[in-house]
């Protein structure tokens, strides 16, 4: 027998992503010794306390029954915690919703308030799912928001169209581009949602992950902001557990009512004993300052960052090295996933830009997740290549 997809799906792109997992698998299926530099996993272990916190709540056989779809209030209250301690926000519980990860909560979003056909500004390049996952799967209308180098990838919002758009989507740091903004910026994106009546989804999954002594701010430190934004954030990538599915979303209070009515006719909350101990990792956070854990990923990470720039700059090739993320996003000098190809021809494998969107065309991200040793070697390899 033969289905029909729902309008809705054939409406999605096409997959530029899967056509790269063609190649990869192709060049694996050769023999080939593959340093993968595309996926934005990180490969830093989770902390032992995190580890052991784990092992204990799973045991308790107690945390395997359903949890809520709200979310266990003890990790709620520690989400709470967190935006005190870190951004100095006083944020109550009932405005904080646990997600199975932040790309669940980003996915599901409009379907509580994307209507079909309605617009939703969507940054170009920009993570897929706010397209796709969100706009295109609730009927949503996707409508691109240029972020360009000349204006250090940050949307121009005097020059959106906004009469008819009802969601924004901003995402900083960001993915895939790594730029960073300041409160000025938050400031003016909050300006604009509150003069168009427009909800602003923010992606705040990278905060944690910074680098030179920069530190990003959350959009609820902003006066106003809980008036239209609801931000999303996980442990993932913090804490480098993304294979456990343990986010939140917290902010404006409807927005949050409104998320969790929507999960709760499709799931039943992440395992306790996952929120159990992700109440335990918040918790390492003392003040706003990165706990020591971090401070030594980040330094890893940083030093393979430098790496990586440094040898792209070398070999002609423009890129800045990130204040935060663990991705460069390099200018290519042309067809990106040409770019992608030749790398793939000496076994490193990195994403095209044009899969991020139009605006993305030119560009190659490249992450460093990776130890240094590969880093180096990928280097080594790029720089025969060009």
């Amino acid at each position: 027998m033969k289905f029909e997809y729902a309008e809705r799906i054939k409406r999605l792109p096409p997959y530029l992503f899967a056509e790269i997992e063609s190649l990869i698998n192709k060049k694996k299926a050769e023999g080939v010794d593959l340093i993968s530099l595309s996926i934005g996993d990180p490969d830093l272990p989770p902390p032992v306390f995190v580890v052991e916190a784990l092992k204990t709540e799973v045991a308790n056989l107690k945390n395997h029954n359903y949890s809520f779809s709200h979310g266990e209030a003890e990790f709620r209250m520690a989400v709470s915690e967190w935006y005190k301690k870190r951004f100095n926000v006083d944020l109550p519980q009932d405005q904080v919703v646990t997600l199975l990860g932040s790309k669940e909560g980003i996915a599901n979003i409009a379907r509580a308030f994307i209507n079909p056909g309605d617009q939703v500004l969507v940054p170009d390049p920009s993570y897929p799912v706010y397209a796709n996952g969100s706009t295109i799967l609730c009927d949503g209308t996707s409508v691109p928001v240029p972020l360009l180098e000349k204006n250090g990838f940050r949307p121009d919002f005097e020059a959106i169209d906004a009469q008819k758009a009802k969601m924004l989507f901003l995402n900083y740091p960001n993915n895939p581009t790594a730029a960073t903004v300041d409160k000025k910026f938050l400031k003016e994106a909050v300006n604009f949602a509150k003069d168009n009546n427009i909800i602003l989804c923010y992606d705040n999954a990278y905060s944690e992950v910074t680098y030179d002594g920069y530190t990003a701010p959350s959009i609820l430190e902003i006066d106003g902001a809980t008036d239209v934004a609801i931000e999303f954030n996980s442990l993932s990538k913090t804490f480098n557990v993304t294979g456990d599915r343990i986010g939140f979303a917290a902010g404006n209070k409807q927005l949050v009512e409104g998320l969790t009515k929507i999960k709760s006719q499709i799931d039943s909350g992440p395992p306790v004993y996952t929120q159990k101990a992700a109440v335990k990792a918040l918790q390492a956070y003392t003040s706003r300052a990165a706990p020591d854990f971090l401070k030594n990923n980040n330094q890893i990470l940083q030093e393979r960052r430098d790496i990586l720039v440094d040898t792209l700059y070398k070999i002609g090739y423009k890129c800045e090295k990130p204040k935060a993320t663990f991705y460069v996003w390099v200018n290519c000098n042309g067809d990106s996933m040409q770019f992608a190809t030749k790398l793939l021809d000496v076994g490193v494998a990195v994403t095209p830009g044009i899969g991020f969107g139009k605006h993305g065309e030119g560009y190659a991200r490249i992450t460093f997740t990776q130890p240094k040793e590969r880093i180096i070697e990928a280097c080594n390899r790029i720089a025969d290549a060009f």
